[in-house]
């Protein structure tokens, strides 16, 4: 019976030895696919609604030239867009940048907000919070709480003069709207009147356009659209962005966003 016991002791070591061998080694694949990126980033939308014609615009946009190259938040994928708005035009400067389609979509948000009064420079995190877009610490603050939100999920590719747009998986939302923005980095301005007078301002993700494509109707968890680009002559394709979301009509919270530039592989 000896004989027999320890023969069977053995395999019963080797088959829980193989399993702690096993187990450390999905332990080590995963900690891998984490460390690799193979855990996907939430996208999160931050949106600034700025002025050339405002003293203290220039700070809040080096903020978003921040959170765009540097994504220094762990977890977050943060996509920007510059909303220039026309109410802070003054005699002696035009926003070249400015619209009246971005001043009103920020009205649409004070009805939400009730700050009173619109204002520059505004930051607005997956249109669920806004703040003083230089207050660098309340941008980390909401960006971090919005971590917490389900989202779908936005794929977008470029194939020739089209933009494929699939949207998957979103979350139980209520009547939303899908908007494509194109936006442009490296925009720069020599200022000759307002507030910013003889200086030279540098400017990210300036939405050149802003159009709904599209829209989300109660339990609907999917959305897609193969669209025309629609490039403007006078935009360098080269540092262009097109950004598709999500946003719900009456909340305007963003229940999904994503990017793709539309430089030209070389």
């Amino acid at each position: 019976m000896r004989k027999l016991l320890l023969p069977l002791l053995f395999v019963v070591v080797a088959v829980i030895s193989l399993q702690s061998a096993a187990a450390h080694d999905s332990h080590v694949l995963a900690a891998d696919s984490e460390s690799s990126g193979l855990v996907a980033d939430r996208p999160v939308l931050v949106e600034l609604f700025t002025s050339e014609s405002c003293a203290s615009c220039p700070p809040a946009e080096q903020n978003l030239a921040y959170l765009q190259t540097e994504q220094p938040y762990a977890g977050a994928d943060i996509i920007t867009l510059a909303f220039h708005v026309d109410y802070r035009d003054v005699p002696g400067w035009k926003d070249p940048f400015a619209s009246p389609l971005f001043t009103q979509r920020q009205q649409v948000y004070d009805r939400k907000f009730r700050t009173g009064n619109i204002y520059t420079p505004q930051m607005v995190v997956d249109g669920e919070t806004e703040f003083i877009g230089s207050k660098l610490e309340k941008a980390e603050s909401a960006i971090n709480k919005s971590l917490k939100n389900d989202k779908g999920r936005v794929a977008l590719n470029v194939a020739g003069d089209k933009l494929e747009i699939r949207i998957s998986a979103l979350p139980e939302i209520e009547f939303a709207t899908v908007y494509l923005a194109y936006a442009e980095d490296g925009l720069t301005s020599s200022v000759r009147g307002g507030e910013n007078a003889g200086k030279t301002l540098s400017h990210v993700s300036v939405v050149r356009s802003l159009n709904g494509i599209g829209m989300i109707e109660p339990g609907q968890r999917a959305f897609e659209l193969d669209t025309v680009l629609n490039i403007g002559a006078e935009w360098d394709r080269e540092k262009l962005k097109a950004v598709v979301f999500v946003q719900e009509n009456h909340t305007r919270k963003i229940f999904a966003v994503g990017s793709e530039p539309l430089s030209v592989p070389q």
